[in-house]
């Protein structure tokens, strides 16, 4: 029996709490629900429910957290007192290989006795860990129950406490997602600092070089490194630019057409098709760049005379405008649809055609939503890291060219962490500098474009 079987067998039980919940309290109450019932029924077969699911609940969600750090120190301490002796990170290392053949992960290797009896103890504390929480999990379930069943009647407040765990779990949701911001703005500070003590900050800021090769051992001949962010950021500015150039217009228009021009047939089947771009991997437009745009791009630039790479900005900045066209015109096609219709009326009163109205008073109206969409749309194509690696390449090249190989800032931070890497060295903590200046970056340009709707938009009574 595993937590997830139970976990579904409670939630069937609150389902049936619900109902049952709702048919005691009006058998309660008789002919007088109207009288002197305090809350609907609904709200008491939620009561119930809850105190069917919640109990539960929590005590699966401990286990999920508790789970590795109890069953690592549980095998690790049953291992050889060779293993034991070893430092944090050798026993970190043989704990990922214990898991490794635990789940299958570890190929055609023999484990050698003492990991192999690890293996057997660490399948053994997976299977009894299960078997306990899934038994606690029904005895909560079944006492939760009972508990609202015995509690609830006509005059219980039970849409207060019902709303109030409603409240409880808003809170919890919103302090979640704040401290997940804190959590991910200070690791990358904490590690970018790292770095800056490795490398000088103005350097990284303002060089014009990216090579982040460097010697991981002392014996070892290799590059002493170059970590100039300029080369990194003109190249991703260059694609943002070109994706932008293709998504904002195509998008903008498609949404004003649907919204007051297309017919309510049309807009039913056009709207549904051209979201279904939105739907589309990443590496299928990757794999289109490569292996279609790009070479289009090359020959087109060949029979003109253009020296043109085989891996191009163009290619990939095209590319990645047509992946960003759904989420530019769904938003802006709402936003506009939004706009209240007697604007609409009262401008052709005045004699304003469509096109005159549109302009004039839908665009301004919602000009908040449709930047926001854009700015939607730009933080999708910096945030792009497949169609850049297949269709523009790697290299680093500092150049506004359009026709030439240029990487982003987001696919080197991929490159830098691919395998296994040592956390020290400058190589890899550059990453994290790469993420932080890329965050301060798209934070302005959030700034830069509140600022422009608060100066720009029209507010109507």
């Amino acid at each position: 029996m595993s937590p997830s079987l139970v976990f579904l067998a409670i939630a069937a039980l609150a389902v049936f709490a619900f109902f049952l919940g709702q048919r005691r309290v009006l058998a309660q109450e008789g002919t007088r629900i109207r009288a002197s019932m305090h809350s609907l029924p609904s709200y008491y077969g939620y009561y119930m429910a809850l105190w069917c699911l919640v109990p539960p609940a929590i005590v699966m969600a401990l286990w999920a957290v508790l789970e590795p750090t109890v069953i690592q120190h549980l095998v690790l301490s049953a291992m050889p007192e060779s293993y034991q002796a070893m430092s944090s990170n050798q026993l970190t290392l043989v704990m990922a290989d214990i898991r490794n053949f635990a789940y299958g992960n570890a190929g055609t290797r023999t484990p050698d006795p003492a990991i192999a009896d690890a293996v057997r103890n660490y399948h053994g504390l997976h299977e009894t860990g299960a078997w306990i929480v899934s038994i606690v999990g029904a005895c909560l379930g079944i006492a939760g129950f009972a508990v609202g069943f015995w509690r609830i009647n006509p005059q219980m407040r039970a849409r207060n406490r019902v709303e109030r765990f409603a409240i409880v779990v808003m809170i919890i949701a919103s302090t979640i997602a704040v401290l997940t911001t804190v959590g991910i703005v200070g690791s990358l500070i904490f590690e970018s600092m790292r770095f800056f003590t490795k490398y000088p900050a103005l350097e990284f800021l303002f060089g014009t070089q990216w090579s982040p090769q460097t010697a991981i051992r002392a014996d070892q001949v290799g590059s002493s490194g170059a970590f100039g962010f300029i080369p990194l950021f003109t190249g991703s500015l260059l694609i943002t630019v070109i994706a932008m150039l293709v998504a904002v217009p195509v998008g903008l228009l498609s949404a004003i057409y649907m919204a007051d021009y297309a017919s309510p047939r049309l807009r039913s089947v056009a709207k549904p098709v051209l979201e279904v771009l939105a739907g589309i991997p990443t590496v299928v437009y990757g794999f289109f760049a490569a292996l279609t745009v790009a070479p289009f791009v090359r020959d087109a630039g060949t029979a003109l005379g253009l020296d043109v790479a085989s891996e191009s900005a163009l290619a990939a900045g095209v590319v990645m405008g047509i992946m960003i066209v759904p989420f530019v015109s769904s938003l802006a096609d709402d936003v506009i649809h939004a706009v209240p219709q007697s604007l609409r009326h009262g401008a052709y009163g005045l004699g304003s055609t469509k096109s005159e109205t549109i302009r004039q008073v839908v665009l301004p109206a919602a000009l908040p939503g449709i930047v926001a969409a854009v700015m939607l749309a730009i933080s999708r194509a910096i945030g792009e890291t497949m169609i850049v690696a297949m269709a523009a390449g790697l290299a680093a090249n500092l150049t506004f060219n359009p026709l030439a190989a240029v990487t982003t800032v987001t696919v080197q931070i991929a490159t830098l962490l691919v395998g296994d890497q040592e956390f020290d060295s400058p190589k890899t903590l550059s990453a994290f500098a790469l993420g932080l200046v890329l965050f301060v970056i798209t934070l302005c340009l959030n700034v830069i474009a509140l600022a422009v709707v608060r100066k720009y938009r029209e507010k109507y009574d």
